[in-house]
């Protein structure tokens, strides 16, 4: 996934509507970057820096034909794009799910890892048989599957070819000349006009000059950081992982068990969180959420932003506003470096598959693994459970970017998808924060709440000074963004909606392909690069995950029996030994020198 652009210009290129491009193809990926440009032949730049890094340096200002591309990495670390085949040269935004299926069926020979190459063996293969490159976009997208939005150069034959099947691309003309963009919002601060967003049949064939040559090519800078690291295996490192059933007591009603914080039992064994529970999968009639959205809609157009992570809830909260709501979202993701490519991939099936535009803000990945990394160094200096938290404190920027999305689409009503059932009060209990049973959401903080949980985290802290590192404005920042700043035009879908485990699984799995992980059989944070290693902690020392407080609540609503939630948390709490593994090499650990240290840790039972 990644930001494309391009300028056929009347002239030599204007310098200031290039980086205007560039600075927005950016901010969807800046793991590497790639130029084509047009001077005499077409000549392509590939480098694993910056976009804007990389335009200083070719500085392209004589050509008259320039096409960038920012990308986020996915797969095929070393395979830069613009990928090249023959004669054709691809820029590529999206990811291809099927795209091992295609070159068994089409029984052409690969040469790359990446998807994207895909694309040009297609076209390839079309025009070798005399194909009308006019047709091209319609048989590209008849057999790929997942997002694709494609800027596609026929040397030979003089074309520039723009299709997509999401939206995720936009054309426009000023008077010094044409322009197109993965986003709307860069083409109208160039004062463009006549701004279309290409969908499906709706595609262009732009004139450009043939060139006999082949192409000129220069990589720069090959890429060691490895930042997609696979879900390998090795079993003697898989054997260090602990999963014992702890014998202790749990509540006779949920199945919350003695070290969860704060818990009390009476005198038949129940629960104080049991008791004091209050019923929140309880939707409000539908109609009230459609008389709310109502002045947001818009004809012909998006009318609303839905925040996008990829998992399970969210990916079914826009089924429901495209199927049920009938309106026509942009997917907001925001990438912080902990979102596996099993996530990016449902992203691209859903967008994909419902013909929805996918904006992406792709933090510095590198920068925030790092982040990261010190703060796990401090924790395993002091393991705290209360101070687990810090570990994933950089993915509250999400909320951040959710008002950079409103301003730049100019749409104000964003739809969230947050499950209403899963409220963890035990992450902030480790800290000594009480569980406050009157929140309604999952997400709902006051001041002086927040203010309590960040002195008692401050406490911790100083027993492992190694806290104190940069990313420490980057983890408050986000904390503030989360629970401080005003939120404007927003609904729970689920608020109307009643969250329904199967029901959500049978749709996602029948209707859209939804892909499972591998490593475990529960449809819960798979996407999620974090989430495998943090639940490992949790249940090696304390007995638990988060999985049985999530059980719990569904016990208490009516949706479980308490014999069923014990069976499923027993499978659903081994650990994921290829998540853990991808999770710690991803911000550079050791794997056995983590987990030792982590069983070392005193139990709480």
């Amino acid at each position: 996934m990644c930001g494309i652009f391009g300028l056929v210009s009347n002239d030599t290129v204007d310098i200031k509507d290039l980086k205007i491009l560039l600075k927005h193809a950016q901010q969807r990926g800046q793991d590497s970057s790639g130029l084509i440009y047009f001077n005499k032949n077409y000549c392509i730049n590939r480098a694993d820096y910056s976009i804007s890094k990389l335009v200083n340096k070719i500085r392209p200002y004589s050509s008259n034909i320039v096409l960038g591309h920012s990308r986020l990495i996915t797969n095929g670390l070393s395979d830069n794009q613009p990928v090249i085949r023959a004669d054709i040269c691809v820029l590529h935004n999206g990811i291809i799910v099927n795209d091992d299926d295609i070159w068994k069926q089409t029984k052409l020979t690969r040469y790359l890892k990446i998807d994207t190459e895909t694309i040009a063996a297609i076209a390839e293969d079309h025009l070798k048989h005399g194909q009308n490159p006019d047709t091209l976009p319609a048989k590209v997208l008849s057999l790929c599957k997942g997002t694709i939005s494609c800027a596609m150069i026929l040397q030979r034959l003089g074309k520039l070819l723009l299709f997509s099947n999401n939206g995720s691309l936009y054309t426009g003309k000023n008077s010094k000349g044409f322009y197109f963009s993965s986003e709307k919002y860069p083409l109208t601060l160039i004062n463009c006009t006549d701004i279309q967003q290409l969908i499906g049949k709706k595609f262009l064939v732009f004139d450009i000059p043939a060139a006999n040559e082949q192409f000129i090519v220069n990589d720069d800078n090959i890429r060691k950081e490895n930042l997609i690291p696979q879900l390998g295996q090795i079993k003697s490192e898989e054997k260090l992982l602990i999963f014992n059933t702890p014998v202790f007591k749990r509540c006779t009603r949920c199945i919350l068990p003695e070290t969860m914080p704060f818990i009390k039992f009476d005198e038949n064994g129940v629960c104080n969180y049991c008791k004091t529970y209050k019923m929140r999968n309880k939707p409000r009639p539908k109609e009230e959420l459609f008389k709310l959205v109502e002045p947001y809609r818009r004809e012909n157009t998006s009318d609303c932003i839905l925040p996008f992570s990829g998992g399970r809830d969210s990916c079914y909260g826009l089924h429901l506003v495209v199927n049920e709501l009938k309106m026509k979202p942009i997917t907001y993701t925001y990438d912080w470096g902990m979102v596996t490519d099993l996530g990016r991939r449902n992203i691209s099936r859903m967008c994909a598959n419902l013909g929805i535009e996918n904006i992406i803000v792709a933090d510095d990945i590198s920068k925030k693994r790092r982040n990261i990394s010190n703060n796990l160094a401090a924790w395993l200096k002091s393991p705290h459970l209360g101070m687990i938290s810090i570990l994933t404190a950089g993915d509250k920027h999400f909320f951040r970017h959710v008002e950079t999305v409103k301003k730049q689409t100019g749409i104000s009503l964003n739809l969230w998808s947050v499950n209403p059932l899963e409220v963890t009060h035990f992450k902030a209990g480790f800290l000594g924060i009480p569980p406050y049973f009157e929140e309604t959401r999952v997400y709902t903080h006051g001041i002086m709440k927040q203010l309590r949980y960040q002195g008692l985290r401050f406490k911790a802290m100083l027993k492992s000074p190694g806290y104190f590192n940069s990313s420490l404005w980057d983890t408050l920042s986000g904390e503030y963004y989360r629970s401080f700043a005003s939120k404007n035009d927003y609904y729970h879908i689920y608020d109307y909606w009643r969250w329904d485990e199967q029901t959500i699984d049978n749709v996602l799995f029948n209707e859209y392909d939804w892909e499972r992980a591998p490593d475990t059989n529960t449809t819960w944070r798979i996407g999620d690069g974090t989430a495998a290693f943090y639940n490992y902690i949790y249940y090696t020392v304390a007995g638990f995950t988060e999985h049985d407080t999530f059980r719990s609540n569904q016990i208490r609503e009516g949706e479980m029996t308490r014999e069923r939630a014990l069976e499923l948390v027993e499978d659903e709490n081994k650990p994921r030994y290829p998540n853990i593994r991808w999770y710690l090499d991803s911000i550079n650990f050791n794997f056995g020198d983590t987990i030792k240290i982590i069983n070392s840790i005193p139990r709480l039972y």
